[in-house]
């Protein structure tokens, strides 16, 4: 973990439920705990399989609980959390087009547990691909690997009706296992295959891409990578 105003990271307890990796990590808006709390989604073993696991993971001490699972096992997915605190995925290997979203039932009690439920399919199947929410509340799905190739194009749906999926405006580069952060009505992205140096910003007001005019300080560059707003 990197604190805030601090110059390293420090190494924090290992994961009680075993390593991961190809999960989704969602931060958890508590005041509780020591160090924090996150949610891991979804992911690979070490016996190479997806799971539809969710664990509510306390950072202080590693310990992992089981939380409602996931509709389908996924890998290599987009997810993204809403303020509220309900949750968004899409995509992932092996399942391409489907999506799903943790909230609260449509009717009953406030303290009745959150569910997952089904999401309208993306029109495009990918994985690797990043995932954000926009300023408007929508769930924004951006590049990853379609039709067994890396796209540029983008996608959202929001999760107050009923619509479907909507395009965005492609990228100016294709690029799969990016960082992807959404911040002030704007979405950023960076590194990736194969455009493992580029990074670029899309403005919502203007509604295109922009071109950063820097590239990141890596000769091979960067992809596989995660990110976190400070």
């Amino acid at each position: 973990m990197l604190s805030k105003g601090a110059r390293a990271f420090v190494e924090l307890p290992p994961l009680s439920c075993g390593g991961i990796y190809a999960a989704a990590v969602i931060a958890v808006n508590e005041s509780d705990s020591a160090l924090g709390q996150v949610l891991l989604l979804g992911g690979r073993g070490h016996n190479y399989e997806d799971t539809s696991s969710v664990r509510l993971v306390d950072l202080a001490t590693g310990i992992c609980t089981p939380q409602a699972p996931l509709l389908h096992a996924r890998s290599h997915f987009a997810a993204a959390g809403l303020p509220d605190g309900r949750i968004a995925c899409a995509g992932g290997f092996d399942i391409f087009p489907t999506a799903e979203m943790w909230g609260p039932p449509l009717q009953g009690a406030q303290d009745t547990a959150w569910t997952w439920k089904a999401l309208p399919a993306i029109s495009d199947e990918r994985y690797d691909s990043g995932g954000c929410v926009l300023s408007d509340g929508r769930f924004a799905v951006i590049g990853g690997m379609t039709n067994y190739s890396i796209t540029s194009s983008c996608e959202a749906l929001s999760l107050d009706d009923d619509g479907d999926w909507e395009p965005l405006p492609p990228m100016h580069d294709s690029r799969g296992s990016f960082a992807c952060a959404a911040v002030a009505g704007c979405i950023i992205v960076a590194g990736g295959a194969p455009h493992g140096r580029s990074a670029e910003v899309f403005d919502e007001a203007l509604g295109r891409w922009l071109r950063l005019p820097c590239a990141l300080p890596h000769v091979d560059g960067l992809f596989g990578v995660a990110s976190a707003l400070m």
